[in-house]
Parts: structure tokens; sequence; C-alpha cells
């Protein structure tokens, strides 16, 4: 499916070096993300560094890399506004018990009902997302503060410098694969920069970096019920979204890397994750794509590269503010440019007109959801859209054929599923009032999937009844039985060639 750039097998001098990488990437997406937000840029920098470390230690997908997110960042926006820092904080540490209760009871495994499709159009979304996000770099305040595209020299010196960045990492793996490309690419781009002394934006450009470690505290939030119910809806939203942002990653990352992570124990690592962060000032995040593309094309395969990367960000914090303040943005787009290319699914330009029109549309859809929107939205728009039409086929699938057998009775042969999409056809196929006395409804060639269908057959019943015609049911399922009320002694079942299936139904145990 997906293919990623060579890379060794996992070792620590793999680990510790594409972890290095991860955290100069992670700089500006945090700073960038925490202005998003409306908070300090070093609420966005400590839940890099918590949310990073706590799911690199515990979480199910070594080697994915987690921190702040603009996914959850413009969530956050309307509930900073009105409600200050301190909400944010009680949210976050609500959200990551949602998470935490989630993974408990093992809700991670319906992430295999994402099709693949829906999945296609994730990848593709969040590629433009991240190129679209590099887009602010190539952006200058004027005299009035107003942000204006750069021209002239300035422009040149940008794209040059990303162009330089994206030839070394593409070509290096070429000579050697000792140390990480991109870590290499970056390094040389810094110290030509700082060098020739060249004029261009610089991670020192967005905000100061310094800072001291996280203090714990609690949220300064009154604790009632008003307040309860104003995080919680952004508590649930912020839960879901960083879910399944976390979980279609570590399905990305498995498809990577051949390998299988936990979708259940990833989602408490990241509630676990969130909690802490809330109590120590961060703003809560989830899984990256793009750190996480960035550390598995760079070697990274082992929990060692997540918690590296956490810890070289906390480092730059404590320690190295004024060096990395001094690497040029041009060396971090051309970066994330990388990742863009290598995350974009390509081959959807080619499968489009091979696959059917439904599945294109849907891969179309979740991409241009997952830019304008959100993720969550997306993803959730996306599984409804493949339901529907998975029902409207199948429905088209229900076959009944009709014959006089040697009694003088009429039987009706059903071929196909029986389910809420396919019940109008089936009760549409009956002719009640010309039937005769004795009629025979024959499910050996059909399956009865829901409710809706049981309550067909219910309906049937009652209308043979209503009559004075006699129904015969046969070789309908035994579940399927003890919730027809109206049918009573009409159903017929014949044990010894009864096929064994089960109706998905509610009231089933």
């Amino acid at each position: 499916m997906f293919e990623p750039h060579a890379a060794p097998t996992r070792n620590i001098k793999n680990d510790v070096l594409s972890g290095l990488t991860v955290a100069l990437a992670l700089v500006p997406e945090a700073v960038a993300f925490a202005f998003v937000a409306g908070v300090e840029p070093l609420v966005g920098l400590y839940a890099a560094f918590m949310v990073g470390l706590i799911t690199a230690v515990i979480g199910g997908r070594p080697g994915m890399i987690s921190g702040a997110t603009g996914a959850l960042a413009v969530v956050m926006v309307a509930l900073v506004a009105d409600h200050g820092v301190e909400y944010l904080f009680a949210t976050v540490v609500l959200m990551g018990i949602i998470q935490v209760t989630a993974g408990i009871f093992k809700l991670g495994k319906f992430i295999r009902m994402v099709p693949y499709p829906v999945m296609l159009g994730f990848v593709n979304g969040l590629a433009i997302v991240i190129f679209l996000a590099q887009m602010e770099s190539f952006q200058t305040p004027d005299a009035e503060g107003v942000l204006q595209w750069m021209s002239g020299n300035a422009l040149w010196v940008m794209l040059g410098l990303v162009a330089l960045t994206m030839a070394i990492i593409h070509y290096l793996p070429k000579l050697t694969t000792a140390v990480p490309s991109s870590l290499v690419a970056i390094v040389v781009v810094s110290l030509l920069v700082i060098g020739i002394d060249l004029e261009t934006k610089t991670v020192g450009d967005i905000a100061s970096i310094a800072g001291g470690l996280p203090d714990f505290h609690i949220p300064m939030v009154p604790f009632t019920l008003e307040t309860l119910w104003i995080i919680l809806p952004y508590a649930v939203i912020l839960a879901a979204i960083g879910l399944i942002e976390s979980l279609l990653t570590l399905t990305l990352i498995d498809e990577l890397t051949e390998t299988r992570g936990r979708g259940n124990k990833e989602c408490i690592a990241q509630g676990t994750a969130n909690i802490a962060t809330g109590f120590f000032g961060g703003m809560g995040g989830c899984a990256m794509i793009g750190q996480s593309m960035i550390n598995v094309n760079s070697g990274g395969r082992g929990r060692l590269s997540g918690i590296t990367a956490a810890l070289a960000l906390l480092a730059f914090i404590l320690f190295a503010s004024d060096l990395i303040e001094q690497i040029p943005l041009a060396a971090l787009v051309g970066v994330m440019f990388i990742v863009v290319i290598g995350t974009f699914e390509w081959s959807s330009f080619r499968i489009l007109k091979k696959v059917p029109p439904a599945d294109a549309f849907i891969l179309i859809l979740v991409s241009g959801i997952t830019v304008a929107t959100d993720l969550a939205v997306a993803v959730i728009v996306g599984v409804i859209v493949s339901a529907l039409v998975f029902a409207w086929e199948h429905a088209k699938h229900l076959q009944i054929t009709s014959f006089i057998n040697e009694a003088g009775g009429k039987v009706y042969e059903l071929h196909g599923p029986l389910f809420f999409a396919s019940v109008k056809n089936f009760g549409e196929q009956f002719d009640v009032h010309n039937d005769p006395d004795d009629v025979v409804v024959e499910f050996k060639h059909s399956r009865v999937y829901d409710h809706s269908a049981i309550e067909a057959i219910d309906a049937l019943a009652e209308r043979y009844l209503k009559a004075n015609k006699r129904l015969h049911l046969r070789h309908i399922s035994p579940e399927c039985q003890k919730l027809l009320t109206k049918a009573g002694d009409l159903v017929e079942v014949n044990v010894i060639e009864d096929p064994k299936y089960h109706v998905a139904d509610d009231q089933l145990g």
C-alpha cells in the first residue's frame, strides 16, 4: 500500500538519531499549534514533550510519534477564547479519562471498520493539510503586522534552501544510511545559513522556546456541574479526534513497518498522556502522522526513538533554546515537504478510474472534508457513506422466486440477505389477497441480519393472519423465531437441515 524510504532495521543508533531529527521538526509545529489554540508556545511544547514521552513508553505502537496537533488545536480555540486556558487544562484531563475508558472497553478494534477508500482519503487529506500548514512559512508581516507573501530575494532564498534540504534528504540515502538524511539536511542547511549569514526566517522568528520544567498544578476551575457541562462537549470531541487520528496513524505505521500495533493499548496510553498533560500545563495531543513518517523513514522503529524525541525537545527548552532558534524554517519546511510526498498516495490517481465510482467518490470526499474541517468528521462521514453504499448495493441482492407446490400451496423462495435496506423490497413481493390459503416462505438460501428484517417478517405473518391464511416460515434461524411475536405456531423449522447462523440484534445476548 504505502512504500517508505528504505530504512535500517531497529537499533539504538537509528532510534536516537531519528528521535533527534523528529525533535527538531516538533519545535515549530508545537509552537504553531499553540498559537492556533490561542495559548502560549510553552503550552504546546510541554504537550509535545509529555504526550510524546508517555505514549512512547507505554503506547501500543513503537515508532509512532505523538504530540500537539492541529486537528485538536482548532477545536480548542473557542474554549480558550470563551473560558480561558485553565478550562482547557481541565478539558484535556477529562479527554484523557474518556480515552482511557475507550481503551479499557477495547473500542480501538472498531478502527477496523474504516474502509480502504476512507483510509486513502485520510492519508491524502492529511498530506494536503501538512502541505498547506507549511505555507505560513512563506509569509512575513508587513509594517502593520499583516501577513504578506514573500517576494523578491527573500522568496528565492527560502525556495533555494527548501530545495537544497529536499535534495539532501532524497539523494543522501543513495550514498549512505549511516545517519538519517533529514537530520543531515537540517544541520547542513543551518550551518550554511549561519556561515554565510543568509537573511531568512528562523525558528526564533516564530517565538522563543526557552523555559523551565513543567510544574504540576490542578486546573484552577470551579469543581461544579456547570464546569462539567462546559468542558464535557469539548472533551468528547477532542477524545474522538485524538483516538481516530492516533489509530489511523497506527494503521499506517503498521503498513509501513509490516508489523502490528495494539490499538487498545494505544488508546490507554493516549489517555494517560493527556491526563498527565492537563495537570502539567500542556494542551494535550495525539499521534502526529508527519513526525511519525519522519521517524520511520529515518530508521526509528523502537520506543527509544519516541523517548529520544521527547527528551531532546525538553533539552531544547531547558538548555539549547538559543541554538535551536537559529535553525532556518526553510530546512524544516523541506523536511515536511518530503513527508507530504511520501505520505500522499499518488497511486490513487491511477486507481480512480479502476475502482467502483462510489469508492472513488468516498476517497475524494474524505480527502476534501479532512482539509476543510477535521479528521474526525471526515472519517465518520466516510464510514457512514461507505455503509450506506454497501447497504444499497446489497439490498439489490435479495431475489424472491415463487411457484405452486404439489399440494396447491404457494412457495416464496428467498435468495440473498434480508436486512434494513432490503425489507421494503421484501414486503412488496407478497400478494396476500390473491395467494392460496397455504403459503410457504423458504429462508434456506437467505439470511436474516437485523431487527428491521425480523419486524418485516413479523409484519408479513400478521398480514396473512388477518387474511385467514396459513403461513409457513421454513428454515428460519432459532434466534429469529424467538423474536417473532405474531407468527406464533406458524413457524416450521427442520432442525436437521436448519443452517446455523446468528441474527445481529440488540435483543440477543
